[in-house]
């Protein structure tokens, strides 16, 4: 896939960014955009109002002193080293759900790779129903839209495979992220990430997939659910530190296409072995809870769908293919 023609906003600070500390004339700004001074001047005007601190200087020029923490193309296509996955990406301050809106621009045609991402949500949605707090401008919420050549059988798979890239790049930023069957991450047990997979699908085959994610990095304590300060966490408190959004989510774009290429490519094996690696459930005692009731047993595997396999005790193993799993004793 091309990437997209870049903006005169996009060139102009892709110009400054590669002057460094140093002033860029205007001349030069005007001779490499071909636009007039004046233009220029309006382009690093409407860039200030988004937030880019921009220092002009008479005789010197104009540098960029300061980027807003925002998550829009400006900020992350920059970043980004993949083929489709957040190249269209469609940015919002506030939005109901990133999942609704990304169904909605599938039904329509658009391409495979397609990203929405938002700074706040107001209808955020999780699994089972459940809504997912989004407070604004602190954390990563996004929807990509996924045309795989597959079965609907195999769709839940696509999870694990947003599951593992997601752990990776939590722990490439530097906390020690694990997967939680069937769709969440966490550090030190409690959660900063769950994945809603949603499709359209014929019987025979896949329409496509919409991959909801949200990412917990700037959240305090205060920002969670009194319900849910025990359970949840973000990766700044786990650092104790900031962690800045762009980057991460350029980062995770940039996994999660390369973990989806080596998946249509060899097929489920290798997400599998690297799940099982990264996992927090397996090996430990679980509590399951299904639409068909509640029960215990010994999580130790996950089979080649990627459903949990859960031994009883009495000795028979269940296959878990929907279900909430509470970890009785963490793994880590």
């Amino acid at each position: 896939m091309q990437t997209p023609e870049l903006t005169q906003d996009a060139r102009i600070l892709n110009f400054l960014a590669e002057g460094g500390e140093g002033f860029i004339s205007g001349e030069a700004l005007s001779t490499r955009l071909g636009l007039s001074r004046t233009a220029v001047w309006k382009h690093v005007e409407a860039l200030r109002v988004k937030g880019y601190r921009i220092e002009a200087v008479p005789a010197k020029g104009y540098r960029l002193v300061g980027r807003p923490d925002r998550l829009s193309s400006l900020e992350v296509h920059p970043l980004l080293a993949t083929r489709a996955v957040g190249r269209v990406l469609h940015h919002h301050d506030t939005i109901g759900s990133t999942n609704a809106a990304a169904f909605r621009l599938a039904q329509d045609g658009a391409a495979h790779g397609t990203v929405v991402v938002a700074e706040q949500q107001t209808a955020g949605k999780g699994r089972r129903g459940r809504a997912w707090v989004s407070p604004p401008n602190l954390n990563l919420y996004f929807s990509a839209i996924l045309r795989p050549e597959l079965p609907p059988q195999r769709a839940p798979e696509l999870t694990l495979v947003a599951a593992v890239a997601l752990a990776e790049t939590l722990r490439e930023a530097g906390a020690d992220a694990a997967i939680k069957w069937p769709n969440d991450v966490q550090i030190a047990g409690r959660k900063v990430a769950g994945i809603l997979t949603e499709l359209s699908a014929e019987p025979e085959r896949v329409h496509f997939v919409i991959v909801g994610v949200g990412v917990n990095l700037n959240s305090g304590e205060e920002h969670f659910p009194e319900e849910l300060r025990a359970t949840a966490t973000s990766l700044s408190l786990a650092l104790g530190r900031p962690a800045a959004r762009a980057p991460f989510a350029a980062a995770l774009w940039n996994r999660l296409e390369t973990w989806l290429d080596t998946y249509l490519a060899t097929g489920f094996d290798a997400v599998r072995t690297r799940w099982k690696a990264l996992s927090s459930t397996l090996g430990v005692p679980v509590r399951v809870r299904t639409d068909r009731g509640d029960w215990e047993g010994f999580a130790e595997d996950i089979d080649p769908t990627g459903a949990l396999m859960v031994r009883m005790a009495d000795g028979h193993v269940e296959r878990v293919l929907a279900g909430d799993v509470e970890q009785l004793r963490p793994q880590r």
